[in-house]
């Protein structure tokens, strides 16, 4: 069994359908909950659910931000020129208009988080499996 696979039960808030609308910029398998679903608000707030070793591309959020609050599981968060974090249930991670970074799941491990998400985002290269299994916590 897989370290934290009671993320994907909802514990806090439904793992949502499998994230087919995202799934060309993803590696593994994630899932997508809205969590706000209001037209005079322009912020995307979702509850996203990865399984082990699913993260995504690199990308930039433009004319925005992102803000990831984790809820479950144990994953990865990093910015381009900088080292990888480790994040667990109650981290928040600020990202900043423009900078470039890419988030998931440990290799071992299911990983949730509430992204809020403001403005248009560039989804860039992919975290390759070589790349991805030299990660050391």
């Amino acid at each position: 069994m897989a370290k934290h696979e009671e993320v994907k039960n909802e514990i806090i808030f439904p793992i949502g359908e499998k994230n087919e609308a995202y799934a060309q910029y993803f590696i593994g398998q994630s899932y997508l909950q809205g969590l706000i679903s209001d037209p005079e608000i322009n912020v995307g707030v979702a509850n996203v659910t990865f399984e082990p070793g699913c993260r995504n591309h690199w990308h930039v959020h433009h004319d925005g931000f992102q803000l990831l609050l984790v809820t479950g599981g144990e994953g990865w968060y990093q910015e381009e020129g900088k080292k990888v974090q480790v994040l667990k249930a109650g981290d928040a991670i600020v990202t900043h208009d423009g900078v470039k970074h890419w988030h998931g799941a440990t290799k071992g491990s299911w990983f949730e988080h509430i992204a809020i998400t403001a403005g248009t985002p560039e989804w860039l290269e992919p975290i390759t499996d070589e790349w991805y299994e030299k990660l050391k916590k």
